[in-house]
């Protein structure tokens, strides 16, 4: 990708804070811009990043540290073997290998595939060879791109693999899928194997038992957030298992009715709900583990057609949780923000901070990436969800229940006679919880909660459009004090960069939407190819990045009162006032069109609206 960025570009990421997207790569030698004289000699960025990853971890692992020790012991004497690694796992400290100073240059196939993260080499389709004196050797079954192998190498680098240079060795193509299906042990073609028998079988419980883990390990490995399986009894009626894969649905299963009855029926059974019930929606759930982690699915079931069924399953997988690190790459100040307010020095502190978007942009994610940065050890976390998605240890949490006293505002109320410290608030539905969070926070609560809106100005309209006419004065004051920031996110497709086209600028764009891109026509732009790949499965996109806006409130309280007059008469007036800092959604557009993230035309969409 072409280097040159403009000073129209340059001007953005100084206003937002965000960082460039190259700095997201290891640093080229040659360059010699303003960053590096910034930082001193070739590779600095990446060091001080490294750094704060190392830091960050230990902390982690020092926080838990004892606790973990401790229960260690305790369940011992009970019969259970749990290592402490598993421990500080399932509390969110980062494994010992991810502190590690990096001291490990050698490693069999087999040691890697177990110490670095399914997601970052199985999408790609690759064989890991060996790990020899700081040299990977790969085997790759397409073409991969210098940000691919770029990704790789970081990756290794942070679990504490000393990698100097990635090899690729070329194997006979045939030879390399079988190895790829036996070693790697796909589920996708066994899926299909398993299926294909049980139906020839279709009592044999044995292979309905194994197809159903087959299923759940095929939609892992291919990045499936939610499983959606119909069991319709009319004789023309389609039973399809579909999988919905980076926003989109994708039906991958079809079964005869009969097959789809027992299916279900295994899947409620697991669940805990009553199998012989198909007329009233009900939730359960059941786990089970896959490449060593235990993946919690949550199982919805509800009435189809005359006498049918719909299942839902959501995957839940914590090794899919981002840190704060990953999610603001790009928006440093944003993360340094959440990290004052986050942080085990302060006692609460009081404060309200909103993430907002439309269903699936993202919101409990960063939710419970909040969660893991908080000092759980030294402070009480309470959390109010429906449902509650992730255990989250040394944490609080109550489960939202039809029923007196067991709403949102009933147990907000009720958890402030708890002494919390953080109030985490999964959805803000209705007035009473709305009145109930900003008094939580007046109190001197931390709140952080989730709400829709479509951009952030909006969520703090909505917000507003929650309070009781005869007390929205005094409502938008405590709004105006304890407002701390709000985070607007949307889960943007990004290009398959191993079929992507890079083209100049100047071909693919006029000089209009270059202007409004802040494009040179020399600059190399990454444009979707609609016949993909066999990686993308043929779709041209893989994946999806987040885009942000952000209101940063900085301000003192005791000026905050044009804010409070901004909240009351115009809202949008409140990007104006000063101490609140505003990162524009198109700002982050044009770096991820600039960084061949999205195809520069899916941009001028995303800017127009």
């Amino acid at each position: 990708m072409n280097d040159t960025t403009g000073k129209d570009r340059e001007e953005i990421l100084e206003k937002t804070g965000m960082k460039r997207p190259e700095d997201s790569l290891p640093p080229d030698p040659r360059k010699s811009d303003r960053r590096e004289k910034d930082l001193g000699p070739p590779g600095g960025f990446e060091r001080r990043k490294g750094d704060r990853r190392k830091t960050r971890s230990n902390i982690g692992r020092e926080r838990y540290l004892d606790m973990v020790m401790r229960e260690r012991a305790l369940l011992a004497q009970q019969g259970q073997t749990r290592s402490a690694e598993q421990l500080l796992s399932a509390a969110g400290a980062g494994s010992e290998a991810e502190v590690a100073d990096g001291e490990r240059d050698s490693a069999s196939g087999d040691q890697l595939r177990q110490v670095l993260p399914v997601q970052s080499w199985l999408p790609l389709s690759i064989h890991l060879v060996s790990l020899d004196k700081g040299v990977l050797t790969i085997a790759p079954l397409y073409d991969l791109t210098d940000r691919q192998l770029a990704a790789l190498k970081n990756t290794a680098l942070r679990i504490g693999l000393k990698v100097e240079k990635i090899d690729i060795e070329l194997w006979d193509r045939s030879e390399l899928v079988r190895t790829l299906q036996s070693v790697h042990d796909l589920s996708a073609d066994r899926c299909e194997k398993t299926l294909a028998m049980w139906l020839n079988d279709i009592d044999n419980g044995l292979l309905l038992n194994q197809f159903q883990r087959d299923m759940l390990a095929e939609s892992l490995q291919m990045r499936v957030s939610d499983i959606h399986l119909v069991q319709d009894n009319a004789p023309d009626a389609p039973n399809w298992i579909k999988y919905r894969i980076d926003g989109d649905m994708v039906p991958m299963h079809l079964l005869p009715a009969d097959a789809m009855a027992r299916l279900t029926t295994l899947l409620k059974r697991d669940a805990g709900l009553n199998f012989g019930d198909r007329s009233t929606p009900k939730d359960g759930r059941f786990g089970f583990t896959w490449q060593g982690r235990a993946i919690d699915v949550r199982v919805a079931a509800g009435p189809q057609a005359q006498d049918g069924e719909k299942l839902t399953l959501r995957l839940l997988d914590r090794a899919s949780l981002r840190s704060f690190e990953e999610l603001f790459s790009r928006y440093p100040m944003v993360n340094e923000h959440l990290t004052r307010l986050l942080a085990p020095e302060i006692k609460g502190g009081g404060g309200l901070l909103l993430m907002s978007g439309p269903t699936g942009s993202g919101k409990s994610t960063t939710l419970y990436a909040c969660v893991l940065e908080i000092d759980r050890r030294r402070r009480h976390v309470l959390s109010i969800e429906d449902p509650i998605e992730y255990e989250m240890r040394y944490a609080t949490q109550w489960q939202v229940a039809d029923g007196p006293g067991r709403h949102f505002s009933d147990l907000i109320r009720a958890a402030m006679r708890h002494d919390p410290d953080y109030i985490i608030i999964g959805e803000m539905r209705d007035a009473a919880t709305v009145e109930t969070s900003l008094k939580a926070a007046e109190s001197g609560h931390t709140v952080i909660s989730t709400i829709h809106a479509d951009t952030a100005v909006q969520t703090l309209e909505r917000l507003k459009s929650f309070m009781p006419s005869e007390r929205e004065r005094s409502s938008t004051y405590t709004l105006s004090q304890q407002i701390r920031g709000v985070l607007n996110q949307r889960l943007i497709k990004t290009l398959c960069h191993s079929c992507t086209s890079k083209i100049p600028a100047g071909d693919a764009l006029n000089e209009e939407d270059r202007e409004a891109l802040q494009l040179h026509a020399e600059h190399i732009v990454h444009t979707h190819n609609p016949n993909g790949c066999d990686l993308c499965n043929h779709t041209g996109v893989l994946g999806r990045a987040l885009l942000l806006e952000a209101l940063v409130v900085d301000t003192p309280l005791s000026q905050r009162d044009p804010i409070f007059h901004a909240l009351m008469h115009n809202v949008n007036d409140i990007l104006h006032e000063k101490g609140v800092t505003h990162i524009s959604r198109a700002d982050g557009v044009r770096l991820l069109v600039a960084d061949g993230q999205i195809d520069p035309k899916v941009g001028l969409v995303l800017l127009r609206e």
